[in-house]
């Protein structure tokens, strides 16, 4: 199991693009460990009957010596390590290109994909978009982003439940990008995870629907904490739903005074003209 979320480390990782049959499947093992080391006086006395051949009667006298000379040595290593290392890796790969990459984060059904498509659809030649999706199963996101337009590839994380460095750097390297393209890293749907890896993105996404309660920043304050923008979406419902928009900037706000907020539709195109006006001005 991973050391720092509990997903399961040792299931295949897959990286595929939607038309090509031969996928690619690597194991995953990434993480280091936290390791305590306890050093006890422990007492022995072993009385061996030497004529019985098969019976073994041994008479242990197990003292634990638990005194001021008892000694414990806590080993600790940052179980993220390696995963910042990949990070500062990508990130010096992607200032020496010019590429801004931007990992959109949310939980499940906040429209991430539905966001990109019409991102690229409406500027994929302005942005020069490419994109790495992230699921635990399925192509169906890549092949959607496909149709959008963009060059995608999929990561199939299996039981894990957030992308981390290494993947984003093995992705990148069958993306082919090109300089001064921007990079959409599509996060697997979670709120919890995936914020405490950093993939070397230049800013992180944090995406939220209205159909979901004001109070996620409390609840997740981690996500809301390490994001740079959210995008409050399916604005186009907030007649229809109990959505305190006010009570949840508010709240985001007492996580992360300098997170920056963007009300969109993905449905009505209502607020992307300034969704675009954030990433030009990331890429200027």
């Amino acid at each position: 199991m991973c050391g720092t979320c509990g997903c399961g480390e040792d299931d295949h990782v897959t990286y595929r693009k939607p038309n090509d049959q031969n996928a690619i499947h690597e194991h995953e093992h990434h993480h280091g460990t936290l390791v305590h080391i306890h050093q006890h006086d422990h007492e022995h006395l072993h009385d061996h009957d030497e004529n019985h051949e098969h019976d073994h009667h041994h008479d242990h006298d197990h003292s634990h010596q638990h005194s001021d000379s008892m000694r414990t040595i806590d080993i600790q290593r940052n179980i993220l390590s390696k995963n910042d290392l990949s990070a500062e890796r990508n990130r010096g790969y992607f200032e020496a290109l010019n590429i801004h990459a931007f990992n959109l984060v949310s939980s499940p059904g906040s429209g991430k994909t539905s966001i990109l498509e019409r991102t690229i659809l409406e500027k994929l030649d302005a942005f020069k978009c490419f994109v790495i999706e992230g699921d635990q199963q399925t192509l169906n996101d890549a092949q959607r982003i496909e149709k959008a337009g963009a060059p995608v590839i999929q990561i199939n994380t299996g039981n894990g439940c957030h992308l981390d460095a290494v993947m984003i750097n093995k992705a990148v390297k069958k993306l082919n990008l090109t300089e001064n393209c921007t990079l959409f890293i599509e996060n697997v749907g979670n709120l919890v995870c995936p914020a405490l890896f950093d993939l070397g993105e230049s800013k992180r996404v944090v995406i939220i629907s209205v159909t979901e309660g004001a109070d996620k920043p409390a609840k997740y304050p981690n996500m809301f904490a390490t994001a740079h923008l959210c995008l409050v979406n399916k604005t186009d419902l907030l007649p229809y739903v109990d959505f305190d928009m006010v009570q949840f900037i508010e709240t985001a706000k007492k996580v992360n005074h300098n997170l920056e907020f963007i009300e969109i539709s993905a449905k009505t195109g209502e607020g992307f003209e300034k969704w675009y006006s954030w990433i030009s001005q990331q890429r200027s």
